[in-house]
């Protein structure tokens, strides 16, 4: 069955409409051309390629070239039971569905949030109808529904040290995934952008629209901190190829603090 991918967000929906209601939240952003539309079939036909790579052992990154939509990358989690694959990229070829295959079956699919969905149900039907996991306070942002598309809410275990949290923020269902044997036994957090690992590799943001610059609260970035910081893990992996590579609970807590204080003016704006 046909389905289109919007060429914006990267997100697929079962019918092409006026515009793509993701892109047209405040959250995101429709082109000043217009709304476009394209298929796996066209992306194929201009080139597009997926690109592997291995990013720690058990963790695998998955792109494309030219990037899809946001251009995220998806993250395989490998484990002996199975596997999980993390916020799903626009595209998909059979280089990539082997490569994934090869490491066993997949247990589920899963976004950090909307703007992450990507061809999620694409990418189960080619692996197995593998369970698409979607929040419930986000699935009416679903626009191409499938019989693999399962509901949950506040947290589910996957597999033995696969753990899916919702913490919302970013949307309400904003969620990470807790890998318990990342980072060499330390533990990672993989995170999309439902907080965002900084360029300075020191920092991280909480805000309601990346692209247009739309902080969230302070008391709603220090509740999304909290949320984190019961949680074990060192290291954080964000929704393109943006690490916390060590101390990341102690990163998230300073600047969830700096985050609020700058909310309530604390700091002068000459500084």
């Amino acid at each position: 069955m046909r389905f289109w991918i919007c060429a914006t967000c990267g997100v697929e929906h079962a019918e092409r409409t006026a515009v793509c209601d993701i892109c047209a939240d405040e959250r995101q952003w429709v082109p000043e051309s217009g709304q476009k539309w394209t298929t796996l079939e066209e992306l194929a036909a201009r080139g597009e390629q997926t690109r592997v790579v291995d990013l720690e052992p058990g963790l695998i990154g998955i792109t494309s070239s030219p990037n899809v939509g946001i251009g995220q990358w998806s993250k395989l989690v490998t484990t002996a039971e199975g596997s999980v694959l993390w916020d799903p990229i626009g595209y998909l070829d059979d280089s990539a569905v082997e490569r994934i295959a090869s490491h066993g079956p997949v247990l589920a699919i899963a976004a950090s949030h909307p703007h992450m969905y990507g061809v999620q149900v694409e990418w189960s039907r080619r692996l197995g109808d593998a369970p698409v996991l979607i929040a419930e306070a986000d699935a009416h942002w679903v626009r191409r529904d499938d019989p693999v598309i399962e509901i949950w809410s506040g947290e589910v275990e996957i597999a033995p040290g696969l753990t899916l949290h919702q913490i919302g923020g970013h949307f309400p269902g904003s969620a990470v995934l807790q890998w318990r044997d990342g980072a060499e036994g330390r533990g990672a957090l993989l995170v999309g952008d439902t907080i965002f690992p900084n360029p300075d590799r020191t920092s991280v943001s909480f805000m309601r629209s990346y692209p247009n610059r739309i902080p969230l609260s302070g008391p709603v970035a220090l509740r999304i901190a909290d949320s984190l910081n019961r949680l074990d893990f060192d290291r954080l992996y964000g929704n393109f190829d943006n690490v916390i590579a060590d101390s990341a609970k102690q990163v998230i807590s300073t600047s969830a603090e700096r985050h609020a204080a700058w909310a309530r003016g604390d700091f002068d704006d000459l500084t």
